[in-house]
């Protein structure tokens, strides 16, 4: 009994151990099953990664490797004839973040807005507005950082992955203000300045030349970017140099301006508002170009505030606008010489011809006036213009007719751009009936010719026109082209470009009719009845020429010295002087004008003489070549 119960329970323990092998050998297939699968789809992944995407991670992977650092070039330095330098280049420090190497954004923006001294506001800005730029490409967070703050970051830069000290060269104006409109000033270049065939090669963020030389000699001054391949670890941080490409630096140039002369002539202009220019005759080499008021170039370099360009823009001063080129005045009374030369060259006076001023001359029912209420008596072309008698002039003008002073002007390159080189220049405007005709549509009327014999009217020129024209009848009838720069320097001697003077016309004058007139300009300054009498300088003969442009139309009854008197300072008359020096043999012609500065013979003619004295003595306030 005993015996049966035994092999009865061995028998289900066989059929236990049985179902319990079977059980295990299921779930073994199963967990085999499941770890085979995963080692297939492991594989597979794997063979799609490398196999399939290899190529494209692989780019990925060697971008997180080795990174393209751009190195700017330092643009060219501007010299003055001398050789001192007005443009350099610093050191900047811009810190720059590479959005894929951050790892917590919000602590690294805050941590850097706390070291600089910035709002977390700002810099997020800066990231929002280059959203669309790829997240490995570096954005400029902050820009020409100071010591202090450099000093912070570079400290905590190792806990900062994706933070970087880019090293730029910036622009420095060493004479902040002085030259400004000549030497110009720089801003980044714009999208769509970008994809224009000038700018091709450039890339955003660069700074171009807006204005002055800056902008005509850019293709000179901007130089070539070079760029290296460094190796980084996983947080940006640079672990060897691969290769590198360095920069070509622009090319330096040698202005014609005396950087001496050019701070005389600006602090002349100190509290008026106006333009001094000065060429050397000989050559017309630019030697001076002041326009007051000025501006702080610096800012432009820094980057404006809103509110501080809607300021700059809207001053009623202009303070941007070039006067010496960018701005036409009526030329008054110094466009008389001109008159008479053509008067002379056509015949219809001869050096004995008079006419007798009143005061006045009757025309059309109409008195056109002289500027000397009781007149000049019987006057012939010297005293007429020592004295410059209007009437005289009148008389010319009928003779003459708009169309014949038209064409001798613009022998002297008035009414046309004098290719000086420079953006924003103003052609001015000399008058003919067919220029009325057409631009106004109603004809020349005879009246208008008086008014244009003295330099009023629609005559327009700018103050570089008029120093021109004057250098062109001191240098008996040679028309020069105007220049700033007189050589561009390369990195050999091949490469150095010496700018040449270029003497664009001479004007078909007998040399016996510009003697008569350089010496009726000469009797300006010397002789006791000349309107510039009071200028005379006994160490040397000085030439030249007022003159008094009328902003406003004095009514025939009107009162000449009591409209000076009271009338607001938008009314007043604008002054000229443009004279020229040794008389004898002219070097250097200068011309000045004062916007309603009144009289050209007190407001203008000072300046002038101040200008040519100080080139012709040497007499500097100060010297130069220290620190300004």
């Amino acid at each position: 009994m005993r015996s049966n119960s035994k092999k009865g329970e061995n028998l289900l323990l066989m059929h236990w151990e049985t179902a319990e092998v079977a059980g295990f050998h299921r779930q073994y297939l199963f967990l085999a099953s499941i770890l085979l699968l995963i080692l297939v789809t492991y594989l597979l992944r794997m063979w799609h990664l490398q196999v399939m995407c290899g190529a494209r991670y692989r780019y990925q992977s060697e971008n997180n490797r080795i990174r393209l650092e751009d190195i700017p070039a330092p643009r060219g330095i501007v010299y003055d004839k001398n050789g001192i330098p007005l443009v350099e280049n610093r050191p900047a420090y811009h810190l720059q973040i590479i959005r894929e190497d951050v790892q917590d954004m919000e602590h690294t923006v805050n941590e850097l807005a706390r070291l600089c001294d910035k709002t977390p506001e700002e810099l997020y800005a800066v990231i929002e507005a280059n959203r669309q730029v790829p997240r490995f490409v570096p954005l400029k967070l902050v820009s020409d950082l100071d010591r202090d703050c450099l000093a912070k970051i570079e400290a905590k830069r190792i806990r900062l992955p994706g933070v970087f000290i880019q090293l730029e060269p910036k622009r420095e104006y060493r004479w902040n203000g002085t030259a400004a409109h000549l030497v110009g000033y720089l801003s980044e270049i714009t999208e769509s300045e970008l994809k224009s065939d000038p700018y091709q090669g450039y890339f955003s963020g660069e700074d171009i030349g807006r204005f002055g030389v800056e902008s005509a000699f850019e293709k000179y001054l901007h130089g070539k970017r070079g760029g290296r391949q460094v190796e980084v670890d996983a947080i940006g941080r640079r672990m060897r140099l691969l290769d590198e490409v360095l920069p070509i630096p622009g090319r330096n140039i040698w202005l014609t301006v005396d950087i001496e002369l050019q701070r005389i002539a600006e602090s002349c202009l100190e509290g008026r508002t106006g333009a001094i220019v000065a060429l050397d005759t000989r050559n017309g080499a630019v030697l001076a170009m002041a326009t007051n008021p000025t501006f702080d170039q610096e800012k432009f370099i820094r980057g404006l505030k809103k509110e501080e360009w809607l300021k700059l823009s809207k001053d009623p001063k202009h303070p941007l606008l070039n006067r010496c080129l960018g701005a036409a005045y009526p030329p008054g009374s110094t466009f008389k010489p001109f008159v008479a030369l053509a008067a002379l060259k056509e015949g219809v006076v001869t050096p004995e011809t008079t006419f007798h001023c009143p005061g006045y001359i009757e025309f059309a029912n109409r008195r056109y006036r002289c500027w000397r209420d009781h007149g000049h008596g019987s006057v012939g072309v010297h005293r007429a213009i020592v004295e410059s008698c209007d009437v005289y002039f009148y008389n010319c003008g009928l003779r003459l007719g708009v169309d014949r002073i038209a064409h001798y002007a613009n022998l002297f390159g008035l009414g046309e751009k004098t290719g000086v080189g420079l953006s924003g220049e103003h052609s001015g405007l000399i008058p003919t009936s067919w220029w009325k005709k057409q631009s106004i549509g109603v004809p020349w009327q005879k009246g208008e010719t008086l008014s244009v014999a003295i330099g009023q009217g629609f005559d327009l020129a700018t103050p570089l026109q008029m120093t021109l024209a004057y250098a062109a009848i001191a240098g008996g009838g040679k028309l020069w082209q105007p220049y700033v720069v007189r050589r561009v320097e390369g990195s050999t001697t091949e490469e150095i470009s010496e700018i040449k003077s270029k003497l664009k016309r001479r004007i078909s004058i007998d040399q016996k009719y510009f003697d008569i007139v350089q010496k009726a300009l000469v009797g300006v300054v010397e002789e006791a009845r000349g309107t510039a009498h009071a200028i005379k300088d006994k160490s040397f003969q000085m030439a030249g020429k007022t003159g008094t442009a009328q902003v406003v139309h004095l009514a025939e009854s009107g009162n000449r010295k009591l409209l000076a008197k009271t009338a607001r300072y938008e009314e007043r008359d604008h002054a000229w002087f443009v004279g020229y020096a040794p008389a004898n043999e002219p070097r250097i012609a200068v011309g000045a004008l004062v916007e309603h500065g009144g009289h050209g013979s007190s407001a203008a003619a000072p300046l002038v003489q101040k200008v040519i004295a100080a080139y012709l003595k040497g007499e500097y306030s100060e010297s130069v070549s220290s620190t300004p």
